[in-house]
């Protein structure tokens, strides 16, 4: 944080339906650099900073430079609406001045809510129910979406779930990497589909690496 090594990417959230139109999707991704300017991945990372209680700080850099990219995005005048997707974490969540930075942001800022969606996993909010309602509920009033992340990893899912306002559910990988071989990985998958689908949400499925499953997918 302090020497500035670290840089988001982004990728591609994309429709299985190629003649919806309208509004792109994209999820932002943290990396960093090493000494030497070699790249590193988050697992490697991101735990350090759990354990070590920086979440709420590396979150909020990825929301500075969020709110940076979405307010060029606006000033660029591009007529597509474009969906910025971040991942905040448990701690983060639970972080007052966390929380307050970002309600700040969007007062401030009220034109960029509309084109963020803040992804949330599993277990944090299976963890902090009450506190995530909560952040939903205030973040609500300046249009964000969000997304329930790794669906499908925890003991509970279908019980949060009824007990969560979010607009995505992010079916873990894990399920889908197999769909197109292994009958039970693809019946999971139709099955948290329909749940979703019955639900008014949107389900977007993690891992979608070849074409084979990406068919299925459309089935």
């Amino acid at each position: 944080l302090e020497e500035h090594r670290l840089h988001l990417y982004w990728q591609e959230v994309r429709p299985t339906d190629e003649e919806t139109g309208g509004a792109r999707h994209v999820e932002l991704l943290l990396r960093m650099r090493d000494d030497d300017g070699r790249e590193i991945l988050p697992m490697a990372f991101i735990p350090a900073a759990e354990r070590y209680s920086i979440m709420p700080a590396l979150d909020s850099w990825v929301i500075e430079e969020t709110m940076k990219l979405c307010k060029r995005y606006l000033s660029s005048k591009k007529e597509q609406h474009c969906l910025f997707a971040v991942n905040l974490s448990g701690a983060s969540l639970k972080d007052p001045a966390f929380r307050q930075m970002l309600f700040t942001h969007l007062q401030e800022n009220p034109a960029m809510g509309p084109h963020l969606c803040f992804e949330i996993t599993e277990t944090a909010a299976i963890g902090n129910l009450a506190v995530v309602n909560e952040f939903i509920e205030a973040m609500r009033e300046f249009s964000c979406r969000f997304a329930l992340d790794d669906f499908g990893s925890g003991l509970s899912s279908f019980t949060y779930l009824k007990n969560l306002k979010v607009d995505y559910l992010k079916i873990d990988g894990a399920f889908v990497r197999d769909i197109a071989s292994n009958p039970v990985d693809r019946s999971m998958v139709e099955a948290i589909h329909r749940i979703g689908h019955q639900m008014g949400l949107k389900t977007v499925a993690e891992y979608v690496e070849s074409d084979q499953t990406l068919a299925v997918l459309r089935q």
